[in-house]
């Protein structure tokens, strides 16, 4: 009897041949990023009006992640992990008064990451950006999540952290920097076996651009309990490691013994960002839409013991030509694509190998 392969589907040898033809033609002209081996992509700095920036701790994996609305964006969220670590995302709930975000953190540390907004709030009442309280003060708005990385990070972010992140901050040609960076510093996957079996996770950034002037892009943490898997092969990219080399492939994991998974280790987090106007709850059913493309790279994904959240940030600054689905279904286009190069730019530690650091890469 022909025993079940993931690998077997409309994406199958034939359609990994083509890509892979395509990808030495992109190489030979120059368009493909050597860091994570695929044409380059702009990434969430493309928007107009969005700014991003990484503080990594030198001597620790760890740090925070900062995209930063310049004049405010409208703000959704959508969280489907089970173990969350968020702080503000009920500010974002469309009956919610204030309508605009200022900015938005993604750290390492789990709950006490949380102190690194502390930073963001501070950089941007020094830029008098905020919702405004009076003629002379302004409360800024920067809702944030967390990945667990206490076992691999060797500190937590602090308010610091994020200051400098988001000092730090670039927008328009500046591409936001890839792999074991910021937030992603200290990300792993694949721990379905547990840690010994896992490999390095990583942050990741995508756009894409319309003739008709719509942006979305968006810039993930990967900190995934399960595997990441290229849906345009079916193949494994990242994942648990199998004890004679090659990947244990979650697909199969999960149709054995069900695995022991410790609750809270595990999360993807992520921003998409559009210069598309939308309202409050448009950009929550955009981030909701942006869900699909981490289902569609993480596998399994939004499980009860992780905190899978995605934020959305519509700046308005394209007033037509667009439709709120379109929008959507291309946040979770880039929020894929992201997901692959974040694993595919990681680097190494000790006991938890990167992409690149497998026989073949």
């Amino acid at each position: 009897m022909r025993t079940w392969d993931p690998r077997r589907s409309v994406f199958g040898p034939a359609a990994h041949r083509g890509r892979a033809v395509a990808g030495l033609v992109a190489a030979v002209l120059g368009l493909v990023d050597p860091a994570v081996g695929q044409a380059p992509s702009p990434g969430i700095t493309a928007v107009p009006g969005i700014r991003a920036g990484h503080f990594t701790y030198a001597s620790a994996s760890t740090g925070c992640t900062v995209v930063i609305a310049d004049g405010g964006a409208v703000g959704g969220v959508d969280v489907r992990g089970g173990a969350p670590g968020t702080v503000e995302t009920d500010l974002l709930n469309p009956v919610a008064a204030v309508q605009t975000v200022n900015a938005v953190l993604l750290a390492g540390g789990s709950a006490f990451g949380l102190s690194a907004r502390d930073g963001v709030v501070r950089y941007l009442e020094g830029r008098d950006e905020g919702f405004r309280v009076g003629e002379d003060m302004v409360v800024p708005i920067v809702p944030g999540a967390v990945i667990f990385d206490l076992r691999v990070a060797g500190a937590r972010p602090g308010p610091e952290c994020g200051y400098q992140a988001a000092t730090d901050a670039a927008g328009g040609a500046e591409r936001l920097a890839e792999g074991s960076v910021g937030a992603g510093a200290g990300a792993t996957v694949g721990k379905l076996r547990g840690m010994a079996w896992a490999m390095k996770g990583g942050a990741g950034t995508a756009s894409v651009a319309l003739e008709s002037g719509l942006v979305v892009g968006a810039v993930v943490v990967v900190n995934a309990v399960g595997d990441v898997i290229d849906p345009g092969t079916g193949e494994v990219v990242a994942g648990a490691r199998a004890d004679a080399g090659g990947f244990a492939d979650a697909r199969r994991i999960l149709r054995g013994e069900a695995p022991s998974v410790p609750p809270g280790r595990n999360t993807t987090i992520g921003v998409v960002a559009t210069n598309a106007r939308l309202t409050q709850s448009q950009a929550t059913k955009v981030a909701q839409m942006a869900q699909d493309g981490l289902a569609r790279a993480v596998v399994p994904s939004h499980t009860p013991g992780d905190g899978d959240t995605i934020f959305s940030l519509a700046t308005g600054r394209l007033e037509s030509g667009f439709d709120t689905g379109q929008v959507g279904a291309l946040a979770a286009e880039v929020v894929t694509e992201a997901i692959l190069r974040a694993v595919r730019a990681a680097s190494g530690l000790p006991g938890l190998p990167a992409v690149k650091d497998l026989p073949g890469s």
